[in-house]
């Protein structure tokens, strides 16, 4: 998105401080931080983040959960 911005051209200020607008609002409501364990800054300004993290944790474990439950029963001998 950044390199968007820079390479497009603007004719005048309104257009360019639309598109920082544009990126800005991006960047801090929809893009997902590594250095904030994959959360936007808005997760984190707004305290939303520990439930966020949370409510993915409960879902890997889930996930977990019914993969091992799949494995064993494909892998359990059928007894005839």
């Amino acid at each position: 998105m950044k390199n968007v911005v820079k390479l497009e051209h603007y004719y005048n200020q309104k257009d360019l401080k639309d598109r920082i607008a544009e990126f800005v609002e991006y960047y801090n409501n929809h893009r997902y931080h590594e250095s904030i364990n994959n959360v936007t800054p808005a997760d984190v300004y707004f305290g939303r983040d520990k439930e966020i993290l949370d409510r993915r944790q409960y879902i890997k474990q889930r996930t977990l959960l019914k993969r091992r439950t799949n494995y064993e029963l494909q892998n359990t001998p059928l007894n005839l």
